[in-house]
């Protein structure tokens, strides 16, 4: 797969300051929102998130004007981090680059549950994510079933779906989840 420019790439890009020391801030403000959000939901405080990136509180509110516009960049960013994981695996054998791409796939399903209840099924942000994640995913799962090792009676729609389903459940530990998703991927996979 080439690379290639997704939708959300695009968005990623524009919404990222110039400026080393404010792309500094910015990209810090992400990694806090992203930890927060992870550990406390969409409810985490905004003055935690400034704290953990080492800023103030104005410095987030320059970068992200509202609670929305934070969500929407944490995962836009998410999103665009994926897209770059389907780049950069393309060139493994099928099977194994689209279980490599659907391991990180189950990491960005962490924030996005997080995020999921504070973000619009319509806005264009959630839109270009969306598209871009089909975009990059779903050619490895379309190569997998062209050599052979992925079922045909099901689309790339129903393999998400199937792991964000196995992802959203409550497992003991990450061993846990892991062994479930493999049992489930087996299924998913033609053995000749």
């Amino acid at each position: 797969m080439p690379a290639q420019s997704f939708p959300v790439s695009e968005i990623v890009a524009s919404q990222r300051p110039h400026r080393k020391d404010a792309a500094r801030n910015y990209d810090a403000l992400l990694a806090a929102a992203r930890e927060a959000f992870a550990e406390k939901g969409a409810e985490a405080s905004l003055e935690d998130v400034a704290r953990r990136a080492g800023v103030g509180i104005g410095t987030l509110y320059r970068n992200f004007p509202t609670r929305r516009h934070l969500f929407e960049s944490v995962y836009a960013d998410e999103v665009n981090a994926l897209c770059r994981v389907a780049e950069e695996v393309a060139g493994l054998e099928p099977w194994e680059a689209l279980t490599s791409w659907l391991d990180r796939f189950t990491d960005y399903m962490v924030t996005k549950r997080a995020v999921r209840e504070a973000l619009d099924d319509e806005s264009d942000v959630f839109l270009a994510c969306r598209d871009s994640m089909y975009a990059a995913g779903g050619p490895l799962f379309e190569r997998a079933q062209k050599a052979g090792v992925a079922r045909e009676d099901m689309d790339f729609g129903d393999l998400l779906r199937m792991v964000a389903g196995i992802t959203a459940t409550t497992f003991t530990d990450d061993t846990q989840r892991d062994r479930v998703l493999s049992v489930a991927l087996d299924g998913v996979r033609v053995t000749r």
